[in-house]
């Protein structure tokens, strides 16, 4: 014998409706990235159609930057956007680490709240501020004091010494990638403090019963367990640095000549937009817009790999 369900009340029926459109709400933003993304990518791609045609795969292998004579490689902007990407991580994930694991377990309680506010009042500073203070204080040191010595001690040494030979002049991608470091520790910081704090209590309380020192509960007991999101912020403070504009302008030097030293001017692909887009000519507009594609190819390749290896490690985690 069957049963009838019960015919549907007016209740049931608007609740479903307003569920519905609630659905078709988060999918319609769902879908506004996406469409957003990927007209951006695609408007720059077109737009620099011409030289993409001109130029062909010498535009990402040629280092012959020359709108006088309408000849485009972005290989120089490319390596230095990598390099001093890298230099800022090198630096400021230790140094984010270090922050982070002093406000959860060092520092006494009444210290904790304002260096924590302090770090995190860095990330609003506008980066053209980060910019002048380069120019103006950074710039100097690194042309009178670090420059001439890395030039003397470092760079007679083989194989790493052709990066550290160069004159004083102290706009360089090593000053950019410090510049670059110190913009985006508060962020790197900020997400490691966070989650070291979801650590349970038990666990750090266990490692220090047994013996363990604090370098060993850190290292062996908090950074294992909070991995994933720590590799996350470290990839949200690459994806700051490889996209940095301003403040990499006052203090690289914008040149388009390549060099492997560190210490002599160099560009990045931001910055090389910024300084020339105002004035540029139809054609080398054109090139500019295919570096502003290049740029976000890198940036999504970068966030892909982390993504990418935030599933690696989720499911060897899981397979524990």
């Amino acid at each position: 014998m069957t049963t009838l369900a019960p015919p549907a009340s007016a209740r049931d029926i608007a609740d479903a409706r307003a569920d519905r459109r609630f659905r078709w709400l988060l999918t319609a933003t769902a879908l506004f990235v996406l469409v957003t993304l990927a007209g951006a990518a695609l408007s720059m791609l077109w737009g620099g159609r011409s030289v993409l045609a001109h130029e062909g795969l010498d535009f990402f292998l040629s280092s012959d930057w020359n709108p006088v004579e309408n000849k485009y490689g972005a290989l120089v902007p490319i390596y230095g956007t990598i390099v001093t990407a890298v230099i800022a991580m090198l630096i400021a994930v230790p140094v984010s680490f270090g922050i982070a694991f002093f406000l959860t377990e060092v520092a006494p309680r009444w210290l904790r709240t304002p260096i924590g506010t302090a770090i995190e009042l860095l990330a609003g500073i506008p980066s053209i501020i980060y910019g002048m203070w380069g120019f103006f204080v950074l710039m100097p040191v690194m042309r009178e004091h670090l420059v001439p010595w890395l030039d003397a001690h470092v760079g007679p040494l083989p194989v790493i010494g052709a990066l550290f030979r160069g004159p004083p002049i102290g706009a360089g991608m090593l000053t950019s990638g410090i510049v670059l470091s110190i913009m985006v520790i508060p962020f790197i910081s900020s997400v490691m403090r966070e989650v070291f704090l979801t650590v349970p209590a038990r666990l750090k309380e266990s490692a220090y019963a047994l013996g363990a020192t604090k370098w060993e509960v850190s290292w062996d007991i908090v950074l294992p367990y909070t991995r994933s999101a720590v590799i996350g912020g470290v990839f949200l403070g690459l994806g700051r640095a490889l996209g940095e504009t301003m403040a990499v302008a006052f203090v690289i030097g914008n040149s388009v000549s390549f060099t492997a030293s560190l210490l002599e001017p160099s560009t990045t692909i931001a910055a090389l937009i910024a300084n020339d887009f105002g004035e540029a000519t139809e054609q080398y507009r054109s090139a500019l817009l295919l570096l502003g594609f290049v740029l976000f190819i890198v940036t999504f390749v970068v966030l892909a790999l982390a993504r990418l290896m935030l599933q690696n490690l989720s499911r060897k985690e899981g397979n524990r």
